[in-house]
């Protein structure tokens, strides 16, 4: 059924595609015949036409006969190995192989229930079962069951109780048993299995009835099937050699009308392709004339949407734009400059610094903002090597040094944080760099942006630590009293009352708890002291006298260092809060006597002056010692809270001071001298308005 459904089928679609064909033909003789009339009449275009369709012609017949040819003799080569003698003669022998292995297995098992006959010769009727069950195990057989004739059933013994039953001899195994004394034979079950029944005369038995030995073996799950597969097997490949010859031709008659559909839909796809490339050429000759003439208000026929309509749009477009080139060219001469002025402008009053540089580093613009930043003035250096600027400007060459560095490594687009000395002063700066446009694959230049965030970070970290030191000094400070009461209560009431031995280690005792909760007080008073925001009494003080006060308090014999002071004769005025500035002195002092404990030659020298920067006066004074200096790895991080060289130090002392150095409107910088000592350098205002400026 599904064969005949099958040719039918095939035979509706051979019919179809000759129809096709015989269509295709026709449509492709009438353009070959308008084809020839246009270039024997040598229409414009007619020429190109019949290249380009000569051309798709050769491209598409060449390659599909060459595929053809191919595809043929793999076809026959292909059908003609599927059916090879020693294939056939293969599957013949494995089919016989597997009745062979049947005749064998068949015999083995027979020859199996010969032995257990034997065994069983004289045995005992009422003992015949337990002996039945012991050869059933050691023969490995499904069951055994021993019969008197085909009348009854005397003992049975089976590996399988509820799926196997004992039955009596039939008569064809009996008359087989008359006739032979032996059957055997191979019988399917019910689950696709097979099984091997054999039966013996058991001689010795029952008299005049003749006893029969029934025995079934199991062939296992496997060579029952594949000895069907095998014949199934050998069965279709007969077939498909009786079919080996139309199935050739089939294949062949197929591929024979697909490649000729194809072949006649490519001529007719390049012939219509052809004209369809060739129409709007000639406009576009006739089109590119009038521009050599200089007439741009003839504009050719639209063209459809595909790659030549856009061709056509776009030579119309060329031509209207041609005439308004001139005037657009000057508009946009006149509208850069007037950006370049708006751009200078907005740059200049930008807070962030901007340099623009060229890809060979020369400079290309930047804003006064950067000029402050960097220290280096930029007004007129467009086109210098910036490296050349940074040969003679050390914040300069620093800035360079660390940003071409990334600009080295490929990466034109980033942004990191910046770390610059700046009058030994560490500022941060937050720096971001972007390639300016250029062509492919080149960058004629970056530009960098950059902020100085040091006193934004300085901030933060402040607000954080005065968090810290406030939570700290309210969580310790509340224990101490207690402490502090209990030592005492135990003193007054236990000293008097011990022996003295005793009374002495309690005195100790009790004085050394009370020391320590003094102390841990003065810490967590430094504690709270930085956390507190200090409110500032301003008053016009003079500062050489408020230092001279101070030092006054110090003599030259305590710790072993000697004070000198080199304070600047008649120094303005300056806005400041006396109190906060004696603490100022005092910490700094304490920390250079700290310093120089154990030196005799120890010195500390204060010093005062005017300085003049930005176009703004301030005051400078400079705390100098001989002392082992600040460690360097600690010189970026000393004034932070917490950070101390000391061991007995709580850390919040310079940090103090530098707060309360920046609440008066002034900076700090700290650094270590050339040979021994270190420097403190202190910048005040003189007054509100110039340290609002600052």
């Amino acid at each position: 059924g599904s064969s005949a459904q099958f040719g039918e089928t095939y035979r509706s679609i051979i019919a179809i595609n000759i129809a096709g064909a015989a269509i295709l033909l026709l449509l492709i003789g009438g353009n070959l015949v308008r084809m020839f009339r246009d270039y024997r009449n040598r229409r414009t275009g007619s020429r190109l036409k019949a290249r380009l369709v000569a051309a798709f012609i050769a491209l598409v017949i060449v390659p599909m006969a060459v595929v053809y040819a191919y595809a043929v003799q793999f076809l026959n080569q292909g059908i003609d190995s599927y059916f090879d003698v020693q294939v056939e003669q293969g599957l013949g022998d494995a089919l016989e192989l597997s009745r062979a292995a049947l005749d064998v297995r068949i015999r083995v098992n027979k020859q199996q229930t010969r032995r257990i006959a034997e065994r069983l010769y004289a045995v005992p009727e009422d003992e015949l079962y337990g002996r039945l069950s012991q050869l059933r195990s050691a023969a490995g057989a499904l069951d055994l069951t021993v019969s008197a004739g085909s009348s009854r059933i005397v003992a049975s013994t089976t590996a399988a109780p509820l799926d196997r039953l004992p039955q009596l001899p039939s008569d064809e195994i009996m008359l087989s048993i008359r006739r032979d004394g032996e059957f055997a034979v191979l019988e399917p079950e019910a689950d696709g299995t097979y099984i091997v029944r054999t039966a013996v005369v058991l001689p010795g038995w029952f008299g005049r009835d003749r006893a029969v030995l029934q025995a079934n073996y199991s062939l296992g799950n496997k060579i029952g099937p594949l000895t069907d597969s095998v014949q199934a097997t050998e069965s279709r490949y007969s077939e498909l050699v009786y079919l080996r010859e139309p199935l050739k031709n089939a294949f062949i008659l197929t591929l024979s009308l697909v490649v000729l559909i194809t072949l006649l839909l490519a001529v007719y796809g390049a012939i219509f392709f052809a004209r369809r490339i060739t129409s709007p050429v000639q406009n576009l000759v006739a089109g590119t004339r009038a521009v050599a003439r200089g007439e741009f208000d003839r504009p050719l026929p639209a063209g459809d949407d595909d790659e030549i309509g856009y061709l056509v749009d776009s030579f119309n477009d060329m031509m209207n734009q041609l005439g308004t080139a001139r005037e657009e060219a000057r508009s946009s001469e006149a509208q850069v400059e007037n950006e370049r002025a708006s751009l200078e402008a907005i740059l200049s009053r930008l807070s962030s610094g901007v340099v623009a540089i060229e890809n060979n580093l020369t400079i290309r613009t930047a804003n006064a903002a950067a000029s402050d930043i960097l220290q280096c003035d930029f007004a007129g250096r467009e086109g210098q090597s910036v490296l050349s600027l940074a040969a003679d400007n050390p914040v300069l060459a620093q800035f360079m040094e660390k940003s071409g560095e990334f600009i080295k490594e490929g990466r034109t687009d980033w942004r990191e944080q910046i770390a610059l000395q700046i009058e030994g002063e560490r500022r941060v700066l937050v720096a971001a760099c972007t390639p300016l446009p250029g062509s492919y694959r080149t960058a004629p230049g970056y530009v960098i942006v950059f902020e100085d965030v040091t006193e934004l970070l300085r901030a933060q970290r402040d607000a954080a630590w005065g968090e810290v030191a406030r939570r700290l000094a309210h969580e310790i400070k509340n224990p101490l009293t207690p402490i502090k009461l209990s030592a005492e209560r135990i003193r007054h009431k236990y000293l008097d009352h011990v022996p003295v031995d005793e009374a002495d280690a309690l005195d100790r005792s009790t004085q050394t708890i009370i020391r320590q909760v003094e102390a841990m007080r003065d810490m967590v008073n430094a504690f709270s002291e930085y956390a507190r925001a200090p409110e500032l009494n301003l008053v016009e003080i003079d500062i050489n006298r408020l230092i001279t006060n101070v030092a006054d308090l110090y003599p030259s014999y305590e710790g072993g260092a000697r004070l000198y002071l080199d304070l600047e004769d008649s120094l303005p005025l300056i806005s400041a809060d006396a109190l906060r500035m004696r603490q100022v002195f005092h910490n700094l002092i304490r920390n250079s006597i700290e310093a120089l404990e154990g030196k005799p030659d120890g010195k500390i020298t204060i010093s005062t002056s005017l300085q003049e920067k930005k176009s703004q006066t301030r005051c400078k004074i400079t705390v100098r010692d001989n002392g082992p200096g600040f460690p360097t790895e600690h010189l970026d991080e000393i004034f932070e809270p917490y950070v101390s060289t000391k061991e007995k130090g709580s850390g919040l002392g310079l940090a103090i001071v530098r707060k309360l150095i920046e609440e008066h409107g002034g900076n700090v910088i700290i650094d270590n001298e050339a040979e021994d000592g270190a420097t403190i350098r202190i910048y005040l205002p003189y007054n509100k308005n110039e340290r609002d400026e600052l």
